[in-house]
């Protein structure tokens, strides 16, 4: 009698998860006969303190006992585990599936040692099976088949297990993983559609499906959505993506300004999307000044965007457009925070040249040469206003010191040489400046040939 209740005690011990506790463990079973009995009694004794060699041995007497009793083959499969002996622990595992196949436990005790061996095809087959016993046991299968790089299957399961129980932030991550591929997006684009024409007041779908159409350049897909999405959800911030665009057709830049503010301040709206508002914006507004102060709210949208400098990209848009005055703004506004972009600098040095605006150039250059010393295109920009100025000597000054950084650069050596000619034709050496002038022409003629 005390030996049974100590039995019950250790039994009631085993950790048993609750989800999986609907089907008893075969340790439940009611014990055959005496001699039977103390040998699984002792089995239990000498797992429950880790002498697994002795459990085994005392299994072994069951076994000769009872050739055919599914415990004590799960038994021996927990202790050739605890062994790490996975060989012998996945056999006995599956010996007592095939005596009792209806026993959850089984495959379980299968599926551990397939967990802890990494053998994720064996795996995939062992869980489709426990999957019949609990429908839980899918999300184990969708990270199966992402470590099998079954991402076809995985995306099925993801997409139908978010249908039946709800998204998870794991199955989120791991459909993010697959659709950066775009072979899969095809079939993800046809699930969305599918899932807006079942649910059209579900946002999120419109959201990701406009953020695949836009991954792919499929951009006027990605405005139909964007249009669907605002007529049957007109509160949602992606619904003025259509009316910006809407208001922009009708010529009401007003409409179109709102719509706009409202997109770029969302955190919801891609940023490639949001690039394309404020590039159309752009071209809509370019011969509109009146615009100008809502262009610069929208440029602040964009301070953090580490990839697009967006102030220096619209810089560079009105430069194209010989619009040198908003050039010259905007490039001004991009280096009062990235005030270490040469490029930009020279970009600027060469609007205020286009305006002739001599005495800013030569100020303006003058600072550049002071935080980059060894950039011989300053020297050029400062000895051109100055010669401009007739501060010949300066000039003069500025363009040998710049020459002697100039390496491999034939156009700007052309340039500096003439303005050399320059200051020394306003100082009144008509030989050096005869000198110059020759030298830039056949440096001028080498480059023709």
């Amino acid at each position: 009698m005390k030996k049974k209740i100590i039995l019950a005690v250790l039994i009631g011990m085993l950790c048993v998860p609750i989800s999986l506790s609907a089907q008893k463990e075969p340790d439940d079973i009611a014990l055959n006969n005496d001699a039977f009995q103390d040998a699984f009694y002792e089995s239990l004794k000498q797992k429950g303190i880790e002498n697994y060699d002795k459990a085994i041995t005392a299994l072994e007497k069951c076994q000769k006992l009872e050739p055919n009793n599914a415990t004590v083959f799960f038994e021996l499969g927990k202790n050739y585990l605890a062994q790490r002996d996975y060989k012998r622990a996945y056999d006995s595992f599956e010996q007592a599936t095939k005596i009792d196949p209806k026993n959850k436990w089984f495959w379980v005790g299968m599926y551990d040692v397939c967990y802890e061996t990494r053998d994720w095809p064996q795996a995939i087959i062992i869980v489709n099976k426990l999957v019949e016993f609990k429908k839980e046991y899918e999300e184990d299968l969708v990270s199966l088949y992402m470590n099998t790089q079954q991402f076809d299957k995985a995306l099925e399961l993801i997409n139908k297990l978010n249908d039946n129980v709800g998204k998870s932030d794991l199955r989120d991550s791991y459909k993010n993983q697959i659709l950066k591929q775009s072979k899969y997006q095809r079939s993800e684009k046809d699930n969305l559609i599918a899932q807006i024409d079942k649910n059209p007041k579900d946002e999120a779908n419109y959201i990701a499906l406009i953020y695949l159409y836009s991954e792919s350049n499929q951009e006027e897909k990605a405005m139909e959505v964007a249009k669907k999405l605002e007529k049957e959800i007109p509160t949602s911030d992606w619904a003025q993506v259509s009316l910006f665009k809407f208001h922009l057709n009708n010529n009401d830049g007003e409409k179109a300004v709102k719509a706009m503010n409202v997109a770029l301040a969302s955190k919801k709206i891609d940023p490639k999307i949001k690039h394309r508002m404020l590039n159309e914006f752009l071209i809509f507004i370019k011969d509109t000044p009146q615009f100008d102060p809502d262009l610069d709210k929208a440029i602040a949208y964009f301070d953090n965007d580490k990839d697009v400098k967006v102030a220096k990209e619209i810089a560079k848009f009105y430069d194209e457009k010989k619009i040198w005055d908003k050039a010259i703004r905007y490039y001004e506004m991009h280096l009062k925070s990235n005030s270490d972009d040469v490029e930009a600098m020279l970009l600027l040095f060469n609007d205020y040249t286009e305006k002739q605006e001599f005495d800013v150039l030569a100020k303006k250059a003058e600072a550049a040469i002071e935080l980059f010393p060894l950039q011989p295109q300053f020297y050029y920009f400062g000895g051109l206003a100055n010669n401009q100025l007739k501060n010949f000597k300066k000039a003069k000054d500025l363009l040998e010191m710049g020459l002697d950084y100039l390496v491999n650069d034939v156009a700007l050596e052309i340039n500096f040489n003439i303005q050399l000619g320059e200051a020394y034709s306003g100082l009144g050496d008509a030989k050096k400046k005869e000198s110059y002038f020759q030298k830039a022409e056949r440096l001028l003629n080498k480059t023709k040939k």
